[in-house]
C-alpha cells in the first residue's frame, strides 16, 4: 500500500511546475497537504515551509528537510516573431533540452530543433549551446506572447509525466528530484499524529536549492534546531556509462559521507553516519554508503548554520539525474521512510551524540 500511496501522491506533486524563485504554485499545494497535519504552518518570505509537530514530552528540536524546487530555465528574452530565449536556472544541460516539451508559466511549449534535413553534418554531431535554443510557445509575434502572460523573468521547467515501469517497483518522470522526499515529509506527518515522540519536528520544505541550497541556508538560521535530517536524491552509477562510485537503484537509501567538493561540501559527522547505521540494522533496513565529489544537496549549508548544526542525510538514488527522465525505485524510498520514522520516534536513544566518545 505504501508503494502505491507514495506513487500516486508523487504523480501529482512532480507535475506541478516549480523552479528555482518560481515555487509558489507547488508551494501552495504542499502548503495544503501539510498543514492538516502540523500544529503551526509558515511560510516565509522566499518560499520556505516550516511545518511545526509537537511531541508528547520535552526534547530537543530537530529538522527534516526537503527542497521543493526542481531544475528549470527562465524566459530572458522574447524575439518578434514570439519565440524565446533562455537562461538554466539549475542544472539543465543543453543535451537534454533539445526537442523536448516544456511549461513555460501554464502555458504548453517545445524547445525548438533544426530540422534533421537541413542540419549540416557538423550540426548533427555537435549540441546547440544554451544562446542558441529557443522555445515556441506557439506565438506569432511578440505581442500575442506578452497577451498570452508570458514575460520575460518566467519559468520554463520540462512537461515529463511521472509513470511506472513493468517492474511496478520503477517510475519515471521529472522532478523526483526532489518532490519524491516532500512525499516523504507529508508522510512523516501524517504518520506521527500520535505525538509518540520527544521534542519539536519542524518540517522544512526549502526554495532555491538547486542555484546555491539559499532557502535551506536562511531556514536553518531562524529554526536552530539541535539536530537536523536532509532528504534529497542522488545520482547513482548502476547504468552501462557508469563510473566506479557503487550506487545503485532498489538497495536502499544512501548515506552521502561526502558530497560536495571543497567550500560548498560536506563531510557528514561520524556520529550521525554511526547513529543512522545503528537503526538501519535494527530494522534490518538495506543502505548504502556514498563518497561522491561531484553534487550535494542541503545538508552542506545547514551544517555551517550559526554555531554549526549536527546534520546526517539520507538520499535516495536515481538514474538520468537532471533530466525529464529519472528513475527510481519505490522501493527505496518506502526503506528510507521506516528508517526515518523510527528514528524521530526514538529520539530519547540519540545519546549525546558528541564529537569524541
Amino acid at each position: 500500500m505504501f508503494k502505491d500511496h507514495f506513487y500516486n501522491s508523487l504523480k501529482e506533486l512532480a507535475e506541478i511546475p516549480g523552479s528555482p524563485g518560481r515555487e509558489q504554485t507547488i508551494v501552495k499545494r504542499i502548503v495544503e497537504l501539510i498543514k492538516p497535519y502540523a500544529d503551526h504552518v509558515e511560510i516565509d518570505h522566499m518560499g520556505n515551509i516550516y511545518a511545526v509537530l509537537e511531541g508528547q514530552k520535552s526534547g530537543p528540536t530537530i529538522m527534516v528537510s526537503a527542497h521543493s524546487d526542481e531544475i528549470g530555465c527562465m524566459v530572458s528574452a522574447i524575439d518578434e516573431k514570439g519565440f524565446l530565449r533562455m537562461e538554466r536556472t539549475g542544472g539543465m544541460l543543453e543535451s537534454l533540452l533539445v526537442a523536448r516539451k516544456v511549461n513555460v508559466n501554464g502555458h504548453f511549449g517545445v524547445v525548438g530543433v533544426k530540422a534533421g534535413h537541413l542540419q549540416t553534418a557538423e550540426e548533427k554531431t555537435r549540441i546547440p549551446k544554451m544562446e542558441n535554443l529557443y522555445v515556441d510557445v506557439g506565438a506569432k509575434s511578440r505581442e500575442e506572447v506578452l497577451a498570452m502572460g508570458i514575460d520575460i523573468g518566467d519559468s520554463i521547467t520540462y512537461i515529463s509525466d511521472l509513470e511506472r515501469f513493468s517492474n511496478q517497483d520503477l517510475i519515471c518522470g521529472k522532478a523526483i528530484d526532489n518532490r519524491s522526499c516532500c512525499v516523504l515529509l507529508i508522510e512523516l506527518f501524517k504518520k506521527l499524529q500520535d505525538k509518540e515522540f520527544s521534542g519539536t519536528l519542524v518540517g522544512l520544505i526549502a526554495v532555491q536549492e538547486e542555484v546555491g541550497l539559499r532557502g535551506a541556508t536562511i531556514a536553518s538560521y531562524k529554526i536552530n534546531p539541535k539536530y537536523a535530517i536532509v532528504l534529497d536524491t542522488i545520482a547513482c552509477t548502476d547504468t552501462p556509462d557508469g563510473n566506479h562510485y557503487p550506487i545503485g537503484i532498489g538497495k536502499g537509501p544512501v548515506m552521502p559521507l561526502l558530497s560536495g567538493g571543497g567550500a560548498r561540501g560536506n563531510i557528514m559527522a561520524q556520529q550521525m553516519k554511526e547513529l543512522i547505521i545503528s537503526f538501519a540494522n535494527q530494522l534490518n533496513i538495506p543502505y548504502q554508503l556514498s563518497v561522491m565529489p561531484n553534487g550535494t544537496s542541503d545538508i552542506s549549508a545547514i551544517h555551517l548554520v550559526k554555531e554549526g548544526i549536527l546534520a546526517g542525510a539520507l538520499t535516495f538514488p536515481r538514474r538520468y539525474s537532471h533530466s525529464p527522465v529519472e528513475v527510481a525505485d519505490l522501493s527505496d524510498f518506502e526503506n528510507g521512510f521506516l528508517l526515518l520514522e523510527e528514528m524521530i520516534r526514538n529520539i530519547d536513544r540519540w545519546g549525546s551524540l558528541s564529537f569524541l566518545k
